[in-house]
């Protein structure tokens, strides 16, 4: 069941100015005693609560937090985060999800929350885990992924989608996606994927992204998606400061996280829907290859067969890279299998 406190935290971020005690009481259905009582937890939770005579409450500060009730509060989803769980600190978001995908929970968060708005309130299917730390986060072919408390996002979703095992490796270009548009859309930056999934701005990485699935023959049980952005971070360990990048030093300013979060998590609703339509990027690849910094570009394919050298001309509708090679000839390029550099640099 939605948790009160979110609903009057949600009231008050959509409120254009003041709303009153007597309003709220009667938009969530509770008495105003308990409006003020839950306006006071608020306050000790680190919110900015202005109260006027007459006019009511009004949002006036928000603290620096990706806790469930601050991004719960943000979401406009049917399905993605409409249950979340949030640790300070936890080993691995990938894993955790995991453990609760397999039915091994264990510890529930720090905190959490529940919009019951989608599914019977037992599903995990859209679940959201997030942390603030990760001290064993892993990305692509297990390498570690950096994530300090208070600068990073680190989240994971759990998904159990009607799929065959075979589509599955789409969906991590379609989360790749709705970072870019997020982004895009929330800062004035010209963010771009450098393709498969890795979100780029200015020739940097800011992002990456592991999908893990559990399936059998002809049926997927449970996938998890893991998300790493570097939000808040002005600094890099020595082997990959050249090629990343976060989103303060591009900006030159934070950010917030929890806006991003939820704004993710809309842009990657609509783009999934899609998908799971025609279980392909058809609809989504003219949209995926606008954002495409290898489209039209020279790039070198890694591949364990021989390494070739051709443009992209994009991807087709099952998430595979087109590359032209200099004979003329077409080939279709998988992401599991091979790795695409740019000729001449990351990108």
């Amino acid at each position: 069941m939605t948790d009160t406190k979110y609903e009057i935290l949600r009231a008050l971020r959509e409120s254009t100015g003041y709303i009153s005690g007597q309003k709220l009481s009667g938009k969530i259905g509770i008495s105003r005693t308990a409006v003020w009582k839950h306006i006071r937890s608020l306050e000790e939770d680190g919110y900015g609560i202005e109260a006027v005579n007459r006019k009511g409450y009004r949002l006036a500060g928000i603290p620096d937090t990706i806790a469930a009730r601050e991004v719960g509060s943000r979401l406009k989803t049917k399905r993605m985060g409409r249950s979340i769980r949030y640790f300070s600190s936890i080993d691995s978001t990938n894993q955790y999800a995991k453990r609760v995908a397999e039915g091994h929970g264990g510890i529930t968060g720090d905190e959490e929350y529940s919009g019951s708005t989608y599914g019977d309130g037992n599903d995990i299917d859209g679940m959201l885990i997030i942390a603030d730390e990760q001290t064993a986060g892993k990305g692509r072919s297990g390498r570690h992924w950096v994530t300090p408390p208070k600068e990073a996002i680190a989240f994971s979703l759990i998904l159990k989608p009607k799929l065959d095992p075979g589509r599955i490796s789409m969906v991590t270009l379609v989360m790749g996606l709705a970072v870019v548009n997020a982004v895009n859309s929330l800062y004035s930056l010209n963010a771009g994927i450098k393709w498969p999934n890795d979100a780029v701005i200015g020739g940097k990485k800011l992002c990456g992204i592991l999908t893990e699935m559990s399936a059998e023959i002809g049926e997927v049980h449970y996938i998890v998606i893991g998300v790493g952005i570097n939000a808040n971070l002005t600094a890099f360990p020595e082997e990959i400061s050249s090629i990343a990048t976060s989103l303060k030093l591009e900006l030159g300013h934070d950010i917030n996280r929890a806006q991003l979060i939820a704004s993710v998590m809309e842009e990657f609703e609509r783009l999934y829907t899609l998908f799971e339509e025609k279980s392909s990027l058809e609809d989504l690849k003219d949209e995926y290859n606008a954002v495409c910094l290898n489209m039209n570009r020279p790039v070198r394919v890694l591949d364990p067969k021989g390494e070739y050298t051709g443009y992209s001309r994009g991807i087709n509708e099952n998430g595979s890279l087109i590359v032209e090679r200099e004979d003329g000839t077409v080939s279709e390029v998988y992401s599991g299998e091979v790795s695409v550099r740019g000729v001449y640099g990351y990108v």
